[in-house]
């Protein structure tokens, strides 16, 4: 930290009952008091400097020896007012990051300028900040912070603007530059809102050096200077969401954890969320999902405006793959609907993610006159080299779609827990999903089953409603024979279940019995150089595979089944195949 001396005399104030004076052969013929605290000085050294101390003493009638003047909106307070006392004693004072902007303030208002005297107190301020403060990145936020007690002076003499033009330019220059001269490792509560392992908190803080440091100053001036430094162009879009990130898990690190929360509390944490939230990247992968929805839990008990609900949850949906079942369990705060978490807002996120997945990606801009036809040559290759990255997109798109699906599913077995869940709310997250997105539909199935058992009163109409949603020919095995048991199934349901199952039996029958084929007939025959018979040829085939194929496929689809019913869990092995059951009657007849 750089500091600057002023003044050579050695410092002869002391105190004397809270009084404040300066030894001296001299008599005081001055009584300064500023709020709380009164100094015995003596006039000329002070109005030789001060030309508010001078027309105060004129105005002031000298009713004794000692004149009294009165100080009580002097900004910066009695150690503000020392600082400039002492300056005009010639004593040494020390200027640094800390008292520069109380003394610019002081000095102002006692117009200590150049007109009253040549290098007065207010040019050696402001060579000090132009010169040093502004130059050095600690001096630079600690100044900046300081302007906090004293916003309006600050804004007027441009001592606001110009720390903050210097700690962006500082940024802008090495965004990502790894500094050993101070520890950006804290640690932070472990049950804060972005909980981060130690091996992500040293990575973030050796790329974006300067977020923690920037982190000190207040919401108004944070986004201040997040602002500058995002007009820069040149700081990547994951550094400014890493700074962001740290912020909100020092300022909000206590909203996703405690429901109660002081009426005064709550504005001021509301009015710092919807600013993250208005300085959030628009670039995709900026920040996590998992931090976006840890945003979006805090607006939700805060009460954030809908404007920034809305935005979080656009942001969401562009990148929802990447979150977790967890994530997306936002409680709900309404007293009246009893859910346990917000629905809603998971429907308006999967909407999201629906719109944007819809949208085409944007063809670049057609160019005319001379471009266009230097263009027109390759115009083949272009447009195939389009084709290639719609496909590529489209290849994305489905992908992302997939996860997404498997992450409703996780996420409908987790509120189907819910007593207090509609059924339509139930079915709009079910639904949300294209059908093509979800390969299988177990894990619905899983959630439909949950949902059933929990929700025992609804009646055959909100059953058949319900089940709609499943598609039976995307069942397992497993799940059908689970399915064939479930005695919350509609009866209708059950009997497509059974007939599916039939139908997989018999394809797995017929798999088995080319599978015994190869490796009874063909395999042994080529091995002993023995002939077999197929087609038009004659060929010689071992007497003992000579057997019954009707009676082959009876035993083969008996023990497929009864092998499928093993690998079952406790409690569903018991499940009998009408056609099954009949094979084995046979069998023994």
């Amino acid at each position: 930290m750089k500091y600057m001396k002023l003044g050579s005399r050695p410092d002869t104030f002391y105190t004397t009952e809270a009084v404040r004076s300066v030894s001296s052969e001299v008599s005081s013929d001055l009584i300064v008091q500023v709020k709380g605290t009164r100094y015995l000085l003596h006039k000329f050294p002070l109005v030789s400097k001060s030309l508010r101390l001078q027309r105060l003493c004129l105005e002031s009638p000298e009713s004794s020896e000692q004149q009294i003047l009165q100080l009580p909106d002097l900004p910066g307070g009695d150690e503000a007012f020392e600082i400039c006392a002492k300056f005009c004693y010639g004593i040494t004072i020390t200027l640094s990051a800390y008292n520069v902007v109380s003394t610019r303030c002081a000095a102002e208002y006692l117009q200590m300028i150049e007109a009253v005297e040549k290098g007065n107190l207010v040019t050696k301020v402001e060579l000090f900040f132009n010169s040093c403060i502004l130059h050095g990145w600690r001096d630079s936020i600690i100044t900046l912070k300081t302007t906090e007690a004293f916003p309006v002076l600050s804004e007027d003499f441009g001592i606001t603007s110009r720390c903050i033009v210097a700690i962006a330019s500082q940024v802008m220059a090495r965004p990502s530059k790894a500094s050993s001269s101070r520890d950006y490792s804290r640690k932070g509560p472990d049950d804060g809102l972005c909980n981060e392992s130690e091996n992500q908190r040293h990575k973030s803080n050796t790329k974006g050096w300067w977020a923690e440091d920037v982190a000190e100053l207040g919401i108004d001036l944070y986004c201040r200077t997040i602002t500058a430094i995002k007009s820069g162009g040149n700081v990547p879009s994951t550094l400014i969401g890493d700074a962001l990130r740290i912020y909100a898990s020092q300022r909000l690190q206590n909203i996703s954890r405690y429901s109660y929360i002081a009426r005064e509390s709550e504005s001021k944490h509301r009015l710092l969320l919807e600013s993250i939230v208005s300085l959030l990247p628009e670039e995709k992968g900026a920040v996590s999902c998992s931090f976006l929805l840890k945003l979006l839990k805090a607006a939700n008990m805060l009460k954030v405006a809908s404007s920034s609900k809305i935005e979080l949850a656009q942001k969401v949906g562009r990148q929802l793959e990447e979150a977790k079942v967890s994530d997306l369990l936002v409680p709900s705060l309404s007293y009246t609907n009893g859910l346990a978490y917000d629905v809603d807002i998971v429907v308006t996120i999967l909407e999201q993610f629906m719109i944007q997945g819809q949208n085409p990606p944007t063809s670049p801009p057609i160019t005319k006159g001379i471009e266009l036809e230097r263009k027109r040559p390759n115009s083949s290759e272009n447009i195939e080299l389009e084709r290639q990255e719609s496909r590529k997109s489209s290849s994305a798109s489905h992908r992302s779609k997939l996860k997404v699906a498997k992450l409703v599913d996780g996420y409908l077995q987790e509120i189907a827990q819910d007593e207090n869940l509609p059924l339509s709310k139930f079915i709009a997250i079910a639904e949300a999903i294209p059908v093509l997105a979800r390969y299988e539909h177990d894990n619905l199935y899983k959630a439909i089953d949950i949902y059933l058992k929990e929700h025992p009163e609804l009646d055959k109409s909100e059953r058949r409603r319900v089940i709609r949603i499943l598609d039976s020919k995307k069942l397992s095995i497993e799940t059908c024979l689970h399915a064939a048991q479930n005695e919350m199934l509609p009866l209708r349901v059950v009997v497509q279940v059974l007939f599916i199952d039939l139908v997989v039996v018999d394809v797995l029958v017929i798999h088995a019995l080319q599978i015994q084929i190869i490796e009874s007939c063909i395999i042994p025959c080529i091995l002993n150089d023995t002939t077999v018979a197929h087609g038009d040829q004659r060929l010689q085939i071992p007497v003992h595979i000579g057997r019954d194929y009707s009676h082959s496929h009876r035993v083969c689809r008996v023990e497929v089944t009864t092998r499928c019913s093993r690998s079952l869990p406790a409690g569903m092995a018991s499940v009998k195949l009408p056609s099954v059951e009949r094979d084995r009657e046979r069998e023994v007849k």
